[in-house]
């Protein structure tokens, strides 16, 4: 294996929200690292997560393919109380992966973060094609006390429990770091996946806090002070990765890439965008996307490229020059001519759906789609980002049409009758146990 192909470090962050950086125009300097890794790469303002929730998400980011065909994308999101000892809620060994393909071709492969795609006996980043792993297996963790939102011990290290001590984004930062340093030799793809600033909200200095929730899921706590630290934290742990791979002279052939699995939660900003976290809303579906490659990406660029999570799989194997398995071809679409050249490529049309509150949405150049509850959108994002001016009526031809088109779409799709995913009565429940 040649010593240089690149290598990659994919960062993940949980619930952030478009605008809590500063590069995006966040009003708070809770950033700095990723501020400057735009400076120093390329900064997407048209990127998306596949979902408005994480797990489907983390489906898409795994297969690069749309995360509703197979059963446990189904799930918004796959839940701790339905999933342990569930066999068709979680990512099925036997699919082809991102860290699989990377790891046959001769990558080392390893997660450190949230998992949140089923559960043991069933599932597991070693049984996806990681060689190893650190981190949670649920959709959410303490980070002081790492039990889970049913009070369950949830950190592993491979298949193993360990009770490690510290604050959870600090131990995920340093198992990345001792990670990069143990295969700085050979080429290797390394997924960071933090739980930050998914709730419960605390910092590094709010250990008394975890001791005092009784449910994860709480309303009484939280501000945006405690937000925003949660931020720099995890900031400050990407500058020390970054450190690493320039300490270790590896930077320049190392793809960082970073971004959120989907939009923010109740105390990130979203502006100009409305909605948030569990809306097809643009606030609850675009997020940061920054990628940082000195040997092949220019400083500084700024791209309106329209992409989604899903085609970092096929970005990635275009980059290390790894096919992808024919009998499960991706939907994704690489961006490598994208970050060589940081302008647009492609046209292209990105589809989302959610059975809460029955949302559907589809986003082609300047238009979007979009239904919530029967009631249909018509809305020019070149225009209105907001979405508060409903064209659907001034041009109902364009808007039959995307119906149409979206219709198409999820025709096309398998479907999952046996979705155990229940729709919250009122928004107050979406906070429940993940």
């Amino acid at each position: 294996m040649s010593r240089e192909r690149p290598n990659f470090v994919f960062i993940l962050a949980d619930d952030l929200g478009y605008a809590d950086l500063g590069c995006y125009g966040g009003r708070s300097k809770c950033s700095p690292v990723l501020d400057r890794m735009a400076k120093e790469g390329l900064r997407f303002t048209q990127g998306y997560a596949n979902s408005s929730v994480c797990s489907p998400t983390r489906f898409a980011l795994m297969t690069g393919r749309w995360q509703h065909r197979l059963r446990g994308g189904a799930d918004e999101p796959i839940r701790s109380k339905d999933a342990r000892g569930n066999p068709h809620l979680g990512l099925p060994p036997a699919h082809p992966t991102l860290p699989s393909l990377l790891r046959a071709a001769g990558y080392a492969t390893a997660l450190v973060g949230k998992w949140h795609l089923g559960f043991p006996p069933h599932f597991g980043p070693l049984k996806s094609g990681y060689e190893e792993f650190f981190g949670t297996l649920s959709g959410a963790v303490d980070y002081h006390t790492h039990k889970d939102s049913f009070g369950v011990h949830d950190l592993f290290e491979n298949e193993t429990a360990v009770h490690t001590k510290g604050y959870l984004t600090d131990l995920i930062t340093e198992k990345a770091v001792a990670c990069i340093k143990r295969n700085s030799k050979r080429p290797f793809f390394l997924s960071v996946h933090y739980n930050a600033p998914h709730w419960p909200w605390e910092t590094r200095d709010d250990e008394a806090e975890a001791k005092r929730i009784e449910k994860l899921y709480h309303f009484d706590g939280g501000s945006l002070p405690t937000y925003l630290t949660m931020v720099r934290q995890m900031d400050e742990g990407i500058g020390r990765i970054v450190s690493t791979l320039k300490n270790m002279k590896i930077d320049k052939n190392t793809i960082v890439i970073f971004t959120s699995d989907n939009g923010g939660e109740r105390f990130s900003d979203t502006w100009p965008l409305v909605g948030r976290k569990m809306d097809l809303l643009e606030g609850g579906i675009r997020v940061p996307y920054i990628v940082r490659w000195p040997a092949k990406v220019k400083a500084g660029g700024v791209t309106t490229q329209h992409a989604i999570t899903m085609d970092w799989v096929a970005t990635i194997l275009d980059i290390a020059k790894v096919s992808s398995s024919k009998d499960f071809p991706l939907d994704g679409k690489s961006l490598l001519n994208v970050l060589q050249k940081s302008e647009k490529s492609f046209e292209r049309e990105l589809f989302w759906k959610m059975l809460y509150r029955n949302q559907k949405a589809l986003r082609c150049g300047d238009w979007k789609y979009l239904s919530i509850e029967g009631d249909e959108f018509l809305f020019n994002l070149a225009q209105d980002e907001r979405e508060r001016a409903n064209h659907g009526k001034r041009d109902p031809g364009r808007l039959a049409a995307m119906r149409a088109r979206y219709q198409d779409w999820d025709a096309a799709l398998p479907k999952h009758p046996d979705a155990t995913y229940s729709v919250p009565a009122t928004r107050a429940d979406l906070a429940q146990p993940a």
